[in-house]
């Protein structure tokens, strides 16, 4: 329970008197009461709760509780060790399963699921979307004659005209799906049609107002809009307007309750937009001929649409002032406060060397990105509902702008990073890009830290890092060759015990000639040097050399070389350094 806690998968702990005197812990962490009251103060709809214990007792004591999947939360049952994480109540709707999942990989255990789309590996209909930072409409009814007709095998069609289609790549995409002939159809798009849809955020509402108009009339103005024209506001991504309304009460109100993304552009910037209706009395008021259809248009970026152009609402009874409203949609979505984007260090390569923190962040992540050996590596981890993107390994920063856009649009993605991601991985990089952006356009960022290449080097060769070490590669992509050898001679002469990335390719087949040229006019000719390759893999292998006599010809990009310092020794095999613990 301490470690659910720690984990931060729940909020409050409790437990019934007599489980409260079996244990020995500080009252103040816990919540102590009846099994029935606690669930009666806690049970609401969006919330979860897990129960350790067995099934049956379980059951009994949450079923007068129980109401409908819109009121109901998540419930999830784990056995005293964690070995079995059952999502209960809400596995869909709730999002249960999806929770089981992320439980069972950093507690180590196992979800186990009896609904029909794990059993059958069929999509979540009426699920799926939330992994992609889409929300749904329809009456609980229609979707469950949606996810009845799915179980059935009959014939049905998902038609989309907005939001990612990655979702397509999925390991769990029914094959079965059929546009002309199906029956029962799922839409996705920012549309309201009859039955059940997905709605990705990517409607912008462009609005310009007089001066403190009331909240309510900008609120009617919207519903109305989107009423007419068949618009959904679950598409709603945020609200546009000239940055001389960014102090506008009514509106920023309305923001707020909404959780809606603001845009504020300068009259410049609007001025320059193409419009079909701009307005000179306008220009000549605040400098642009247009607030609201330049700014849902400026909003809704490269390829935006406009869908409704500009509306004038007037006040009623005991609203005040005017307000115009125009509606555009972007390609993509927008939805960062949901997004997240977790970097990965993978380790060296072993499933066994992840790290529990990267393994349940993967479990996270519907979409993974990397470049493809190394995904392949963790492809044993990879369930059917999630995707991976593939890329070339001399494309770092494409992968990381691609992941980050696909964590703005509302998404939990995965960058992979060998070794260590924050040691020559894609930390820094993807943290650059990052913060390059609007604070409120950053999705959640969050690294995990793996197992670095010389950390297993070192573990494989003994104990060579036990005094100050550093780190130094030898390519010059990104740092100019003068400045590593001035490196290099520092380390030298500081008689730091050095970890060599990047030793040697066959563009780059000099550089760690001169290197060791460097430590030998600084070190003895039999300062120990070890060659370690393919670490954690199949063709794993260690040797160690003498300074003096090392094979540079057998040294790649696979490769990581530590040298000794003055004190470090070889004996029976192990590389060591002491630390002075003996003397």
């Amino acid at each position: 329970m301490k470690r659910l806690k720690s984990r931060n998968h729940v909020d409050q702990l409790a437990l019934t008197p007599s489980a409260f005197k079996a244990v020995n812990t500080d009252s103040k962490e816990l919540l102590v009461g009846s099994a029935s009251e606690i669930v009666h103060r806690y049970w609401r709809a969006g919330g979860i709760l897990i129960f350790v214990g067995a099934i049956g007792a379980v059951v009994r004591l949450i079923a007068p509780f129980l109401g409908s999947k819109e009121t109901d939360p998540a419930i999830l049952v784990m056995d005293s060790k964690a070995l079995n994480i059952i999502p209960l109540i809400g596995g869909h709707s709730s999002r249960a399963n999806e929770f089981a999942c992320e439980l069972a990989e950093d507690l180590g255990g196992k979800a186990v699921f009896t609904s029909d789309c794990h059993s059958q590996e069929r999509i979540s209909l009426d699920s799926f979307g939330f992994n992609w930072g889409w929300d749904r409409s329809g009456n609980q009814d229609d979707w469950n004659q949606l996810m009845i007709h799915q179980a059935s095998e009959r014939v049905f069609g998902i038609k989309q005209s907005s939001g990612s289609s990655l979702w397509k790549q999925t390991a769990l995409a029914s094959t079965s799906l059929d546009q002309e002939n199906a029956s029962y159809v799922l839409n996705i798009g920012s549309k309201v049609l009859p039955g059940c849809s997905w709605h990705p955020h990517n409607l912008w509402v462009g609005i310009g107002c007089e001066r403190d108009t009331s909240e309510s009339l900008i609120n009617r103005a919207i519903t109305e809009i989107f009423k007419k024209t068949r618009l959904a506001k679950q598409s709603i991504a945020g609200i546009s307007t000239i940055d001389l309304k960014s102090d506008e009460k009514g509106l920023l109100s309305l923001l707020k309750k909404n959780s809606w993304h603001r845009k504020f552009f300068s009259a410049e910037a609007l001025d320059a937009i193409s419009i079909p209706n701009p307005s000179e009395t306008v220009k000549q008021a605040i400098g642009t001929q247009s607030v609201a259809e330049a700014s849902a248009l400026l909003a809704a970026g490269e390829n935006g649409e406009l869908l409704v152009e500009k509306h004038i609402f007037s006040s009623r009874n005991d609203e005040y002032g005017a307000v115009t409203i125009a509606v555009a949609q972007s390609i993509n979505s927008f939805a960062p406060n949901r997004g997240e984007l977790h970097i990965i260090g993978s380790g060296p390569g072993e499933i066994s060397l992840l790290t529990n923190d990267a393994r349940y962040a993967l479990s996270q992540c519907v979409i993974w990105v990397g470049y493809g050996l190394y995904l392949d590596l963790l492809e044993p981890l990879r369930r059917k509902d999630q995707v991976r993107i593939n890329s070339q390994i001399t494309q770092e920063h494409d992968r990381c702008m691609q992941a980050l856009e696909l964590a703005k649009q509302g998404i939990k993605v995965a960058i992979v990073s060998s070794g260590e991601s924050g040691i020559y991985g894609m930390a820094g990089l993807a943290l650059e890009l990052l913060l390059k952006q609007e604070k409120n356009d950053r999705p959640k960022f969050e690294v995990h830290p793996g197992i670095s290449a010389f950390q297993m080097a070192s573990a494989k060769l003994g104990a060579p890092l036990m005094n100050d070490f550093c780190a130094i590669s030898l390519s010059d992509l990104l740092t100019p060759w003068e400045k590593i050898e001035e490196r290099l001679n520092f380390a030298a002469a500081g008689d730091f015990v050095v970890a060599i990335y990047n030793p040697r390719s066959k563009e780059r087949n000099w550089q760690l000639q001169r290197a060791i040229e460097i430590f030998l006019e600084n070190r003895l000719a039999s300062t120990p040097i070890a060659l370690a390759r393919q670490l954690g893999r199949k063709d794993e292998h260690t040797e160690i050399f003498k300074l003096d006599s090392f094979p540079v010809q057998k040294v790649d990009m696979l490769s990581v070389l530590v040298i000794g310092n003055s004190k470090s020794v070889v004996k029976d095999g192990f590389f060591v350094t002491p630390r002075g613990y003996l003397t």
